[in-house]
């Protein structure tokens, strides 16, 4: 070997060594930067849950234990939710459909995907059984449970992951929807937990708003409505307490509006509306337009079917969760048809549907007086 070419075998041996070194040295940082971002997101997810457990005990003392666990994985789902909205979703579609035949969205897929990864994760596995509109099966959350737990409460959740998908391309404000039930007493979790139970028979019902901000709006049967709004994704702070609906108040959101060409009795009732001198307020989604009634006080919220468009909404993952917010603000929420309140309504099966009237009472008032008259 001359000295020129050991010279340069040299050379290419300290570079080759000084890159090896750059790459570990790298490789080390990544790995330091990801523990870094780790340790942040779990001192982020233990605030959260501090937060929401601390507004639960000053809002509702008495809730039971199990229950609180719940409603912690419920706004955590909703943070989880509202960090893949705001972070460049996916809303293209997805090329499959649900079990109901719906078209699902990538977006649809990943929020199902993370509020049942949060359910799971519920301390004390106080989440026994859930079931969404995007996976319309009762899935039992661990495969482990085959005996009811003996020490503390179980509950089963019904939800819709994202509510309003369809308008989120336009990015007008969307929400999540949840409802808890208790787990019945005698067997291992399955189907009865959830299937044959009615919308009165829920300890607890949830709406999150993913708008400019990120709120979540809990009702704790038997009439406790209060609002949270996430900060900083970081803790929640309790926003609205006590929420309520006034008697009467002249706001009204006519959903399905289609139905109104071969049901002659809604559009008679949607011109009573206008000749009133109404106040329109609609978006298109349930989520955002109920929502807005009860943070303004009152006024009327209705998605009626007719022969040609039929009815949309799911009992056990849209109707009851909300009716029973509305009727524990002091509102009504009643069948379309049957003059009976949604709440009594048993869920034959996953993909139930029916027609709605929520709001003030004297506004469903108004409501019963023009359809269901003869």
């Amino acid at each position: 070997m001359t000295k020129a070419t050991g010279s340069l075998t040299t050379a290419v041996a300290a570079s080759a060594s000084a890159l090896a070194a750059s790459y570990f040295i790298s490789k080390r940082l990544s790995k330091n930067i990801k523990s870094s971002k780790d340790d942040q997101e779990s001192k982020k997810r233990l605030s959260r849950a501090s937060s929401v457990r601390s507004i639960l005990t000053a809002v509702a003392p008495n809730i039971d234990p199990s229950l609180s666990h719940v409603l912690v994985s419920l706004a955590e789902s909703t943070s989880t939710i509202s960090h893949i909205l705001a972070s460049g979703c996916d809303t293209s579609a997805a090329g499959s459909q649900n079990a109901s035949g719906d078209n699902q969205l990538v977006l649809d897929l990943a929020c199902d995907e993370a509020a049942f990864r949060e359910l799971r994760r519920c301390e004390g596995r106080a989440v026994a059984v859930a079931a969404s509109e995007e996976t319309p099966v009762v899935t039992v959350l661990h495969s482990d449970d085959d005996v009811r737990r003996k020490d503390g409460k179980r509950y089963a959740v019904g939800f819709d992951p994202l509510d309003g998908s369809s308008v989120i391309g336009a990015n007008f404000t969307v929400g999540s929807i949840f409802g808890v039930w208790p787990c019945l007493d005698e067997g291992p979790p399955g189907d009865a937990d959830l299937l044959g139970r009615t919308g009165r028979e829920q300890v607890a019902s949830a709406v999150s708003m993913y708008g400019p901000r990120t709120t979540l709006l809990f009702a704790i049967a038997p009439s406790s409505v209060f609002e949270i709004t996430l900060v900083d994704n970081g803790r929640w702070t309790l926003s609205r307490q006590d929420i309520k609906l006034a008697p009467s108040k002249k706001v009204f959101a006519p959903g399905n509006l289609r139905a109104s060409n071969d049901n002659g009795q809604y559009r008679s009732l949607i011109n009573h509306w206008i000749d009133s001198r109404y106040t329109l307020r609609y978006t298109g989604g349930m989520v955002p337009d109920v929502y807005h009634m009860l943070m303004k006080g009152g006024g009327v919220f209705t998605n009626v079917s007719s022969t040609k468009a039929h009815a949309k909404l799911r009992l056990l993952y849209e109707v009851a969760p909300i009716g029973l917010i509305v009727e524990c603000a002091g509102g009504h929420a009643i069948h379309e048809e049957n003059d009976i309140s949604v709440l009594e309504v048993k869920i034959e099966d996953m993909d139930q549907r029916l027609g709605v009237c929520f709001g003030s009472v004297d506004e469903v008032e108004t409501y019963r007086q023009h359809m269901f008259s003869i």
